[in-house]
């Protein structure tokens, strides 16, 4: 059986596993209102629209 030959270090083993605990980006989609970027599911910020209809008036 393989042995390594050095020790692995600290930083170099942390380093290695801190890479899965990266977040994703979040989900994106299009207002078919307004076409503006919001996240899908959710009232669309800049002209309150959701599902077709006015869900919050939005000054």
């Amino acid at each position: 059986m393989a042995v390594p030959k050095r020790k692995t270090s600290k930083a170099r083993s942390r380093s290695r596993r801190a890479a899965n605990w990266r977040l994703g980006r979040p989900a994106r989609s299009v207002c078919p209102q307004c076409a503006t970027a919001k996240t899908p599911h959710v009232v669309c910020p800049n002209c309150g629209w959701y599902k077709g209809r006015v869900a919050v008036e939005v000054d």
